[in-house]
């Protein structure tokens, strides 16, 4: 396997990866070369066989020393949907069909779970699947789907039953040449190139009845809601990777010589930066032992978000207080962390109060 260090020091650092919405199709090239869509995917398949650490630790290093979020989201997404959807809940055919064309980098997918104006709230969403003879038909509308932009297969979520008034859920893999599948360019904030958002349009979109994954009818509750955990646990990595490249950034940006208070709040930072990769392999791990939504991967997860925001406010105040010359790297590296704490807010704070719950005496 590629040294993934070094090759994020020679492929992904040069490059202003800030400067285009989509990412140049030569890095992609390179990266399949290197061997990168391997990590965390099953040895029978073209993977490494490795896990979902495997995966949250070369996205660290990929932040780290290549210096991009956004393209570390990418290739994070792109190991994320085989691991969890496909050898997760596919048939071996599926498998067997799928899972060499994301080892090879032919084939990227995207997650189509949210919708216009109510996000992924299942009492909200609208998007059917009507079975009819050996197909499916869908029709709705999905929104903010990352990496839809190179995506050529979408996991798309949609109503398949009713209990009740409780709406049932199933999962469709939808190729982005299928018929009655419009895909939209959405706007993406420049602080996440050269992330891809798309939005999906369909209408008497059919696919064939071998293209429903997992449960019919279950899998809001076996496949999308833990979804949300398991994404949110290993992408913490990324800042295990983004807050040790911001204090070197910071450092680079001092005066020489510095003041003393600025070397030693520099030291402060650098401690900070370094408790996120232990606690970020410690969820990642939790991740491999299913055990996401346990107390102490869910207070791990609430505790980094809070960790990263005071991080970020006291990495700011430090760059306004010393900083002699400001560069682009590190607006956007600090932006980032914004951003990552800017999505899912609602399920996030529902997270911290039933974390709270389960700390009142009984």
């Amino acid at each position: 396997m590629t040294d993934l260090a070094a090759f994020a020091r020679a492929h992904i650092a040069p490059r202003d990866l800030l400067a285009s919405p989509t990412l140049p199709p030569d890095l992609w090239a390179e990266m399949a070369a290197a061997g990168l869509f391997r990590i965390g995917l099953p040895a029978e398949h073209g993977g490494d066989g490795g896990s979902y650490a495997d995966i949250a630790e070369a996205e660290r290093v990929l932040v780290q020393e290549g210096g991009s979020t956004g393209l570390a989201g990418i290739w994070a997404s792109h190991q994320m949907v085989p691991r969890w959807f496909i050898v997760g809940f596919g048939t071996p055919a599926q498998q067997a069909h799928w899972l060499p064309r994301f080892t090879s980098g032919a084939l990227t997918g995207g997650v189509a779970i949210s919708e216009p104006k109510v996000g992924a709230h299942p009492k909200l969403l609208s998007t059917t699947a009507t079975r009819d003879g050996d197909s499916w038909v869908l029709d709705g509308e999905k929104s903010y789907v990352t990496n839809g932009d190179r995506a050529g297969l979408y996991m798309v979520l949609a109503i398949t039953a009713m209990q009740g008034e409780r709406k049932r859920y199933s999962f469709f893999m939808v190729l982005r040449d299928t018929p009655g599948l419009e895909v939209v360019e959405a706007e993406t904030p420049p602080s996440m190139w050269p992330v891809g958002h798309v939005a999906l349009r369909l209408k008497g979109c059919r696919v064939p009845a071998e293209a429903l994954l997992g449960p019919q009818d279950g899998a809001y509750d076996a496949i999308a809601l833990p979804f949300r955990d398991a994404e949110d646990a290993i992408g913490t990595s990324s800042q295990a990777g983004n807050l040790p490249g911001i204090v070197r950034l910071l450092a680079a940006e001092l005066p020489n010589p510095a003041p003393e208070e600025a070397v030693a709040e520099l030291g402060a930072l650098a401690g900070l930066a370094a408790l996120v990769a232990p606690a970020a392999a410690a969820l990642a791990r939790a991740v491999d032992a299913r055990a996401w939504d346990g107390p102490e991967a869910q207070a791990l997860l609430i505790g980094l978000r809070q960790h990263a925001a005071h991080f970020h406010a006291r990495a700011s105040a430090f760059r306004d207080a010393h900083a002699a010359r400001r560069g682009a790297k590190l607006d956007a590296r600090l932006h980032s962390i914004q951003t990552s704490l800017s999505v899912a807010r609602g399920p996030r704070a529902i997270r911290m109060a039933r974390l709270g719950a389960q700390m009142m005496p009984k």
